[in-house]
Order: C-alpha cells, then sequence, then structure tokens
C-alpha cells in the first residue's frame, strides 16, 4: 500500500500550484530557487516554505502582488511594497494553505542566465521551473546558513559533474558585491566535505564488488 503524503507537503505542493499559475500568467521569467528546488534536484530534505526568483525588468512590484492576490497569495507583513523596493524580495503568504513564499526580484547578469536555464521540475502534484544544481549551489552559497552548506553538499555529490570553478567565480563575484567574501570559504569547506563523501562512497563500492566477487 503506498503510504499517503504527509499534510505539510500538500500544503506546499498547492501554494507551489497557486504560484506557478499566478507567475504563468504573469509571462515574467521565473523559477523557484531555495529548499523547494533542492528537493526538486533529488536532496531528501525538509523544508516548510517557498524560494522563487523572478525577472526584476520584466515585473513590477505592484503588478506582481495584483497578480499573486488572484491566486490568493497576498502580502505577509505591512509595507509590503515598499520592502520588496529596499530588499529586492516581496514577503507573502499563499493564504488557503498558510505557506510562505518569497519572491524576489533578479537583477544580476547571473540571475538572469540562472532563469534562462531553469528546466520545469515536479514536485509532488505540482510543477514548477526550477534553478538546475549548478545555479542552486551558488545561490546556497550566497545564503550562506549552515542548512545551504549542507545542500551545497549534497548537490555536488549528487550532480559530480557540476562545474566547481565556475561556480566559485560566481560565487566570488557576488560575495565581493554583498561585501561578505567569506561566503567563498564557506563553498570550498563544502566542496571539500562534498569530494571526500563522494571518495568514501566509491571505496566502499569497491569493497562490495570485491567482497562478491570473492565469495566474502
Amino acid at each position: 500500500m503506498r503510504a499517503k503524503p504527509a499534510r505539510g507537503s500538500r500544503l506546499l505542493e498547492d501554494a507551489l500550484a497557486a504560484l506557478t499559475a499566478a507567475l504563468t500568467a504573469a509571462r515574467a521569467p521565473w523559477m523557484v530557487i531555495g529548499g523547494i528546488a533542492v528537493i526538486g534536484r533529488g536532496v531528501r530534505r525538509f523544508t516548510t516554505d517557498i524560494d522563487a526568483s523572478v525577472r526584476g525588468d520584466a515585473i513590477s512590484i505592484a503588478r506582481l502582488i495584483e497578480i499573486l492576490a488572484r491566486k490568493k497569495i497576498a502580502p505577509r507583513i505591512d509595507g509590503a511594497a515598499d520592502f520588496a523596493r529596499k530588499n529586492l524580495v516581496l514577503l507573502v503568504r499563499h493564504q488557503p494553505t498558510g505557506v510562505d513564499l518569497d519572491v524576489s526580484f533578479a537583477w544580476s547578469a547571473f540571475e538572469h542566465e540562472a532563469l534562462a536555464a531553469a528546466t520545469d521540475v515536479p514536485f509532488g502534484r505540482a510543477r514548477a521551473p526550477m534553478s538546475i544544481p549548478s545555479d542552486l549551489v551558488v545561490y546556497k552559497a550566497i545564503a550562506g546558513r549552515a542548512r545551504d552548506l549542507d545542500d551545497i553538499e549534497a548537490l555536488l555529490v549528487l550532480y559530480p559533474n557540476i562545474d566547481v570553478a565556475r561556480a566559485r567565480g560566481r560565487i566570488a563575484e557576488l560575495a565581493e558585491l554583498a561585501g561578505v567574501p567569506e561566503l567563498v570559504t564557506g563553498f570550498d569547506a563544502a566542496v571539500k566535505r562534498a569530494r571526500g563523501g563522494r571518495a568514501k562512497t566509491v571505496r566502499r563500492k569497491k569493497r562490495v564488488r570485491r567482497d562478491r566477487t570473492s565469495g566474502a
């Protein structure tokens, strides 16, 4: 018997479906980033909210608020429009489910390239454009929290062909602009752990094959 999905998962799916419908109607390039995208790319982890990015020169803040409202997604703080103008992120909530959504405005060259590279990925009953793994590790490095570094490590193990040098260059550029060069150090540490983890996995697989061959 197939297990029923957790209620939290169903709420996220419903909120993501509403966001997808709204931003598809807006005809502005957008994608999911953050925990949902990490899960969509195959990492097993937990999240309770949704992070998305929309191209900043393709839609105004007022227009975005209007379109989201049609799908019952409304600002969750007073002065949300002013906050978005100052911080380039609109803080909203899907009212039927109570799921929080952060919709950031993408203005940098990296963000525009990442939006262009996004691919559609299923998330339960929903489906949405999501950041590809090689760009997702950049977003995670810039966020820089412990959970983000864990996500980078997991993505690098799952996708060993990610161009680490390219990602590191992007991270260095964005970290310098943000005035937090230490973010590169966090990325380097995650890369080191991921490579160590892959090496252990390879050795373990070789040992298992050897044992099977020898009949041990």
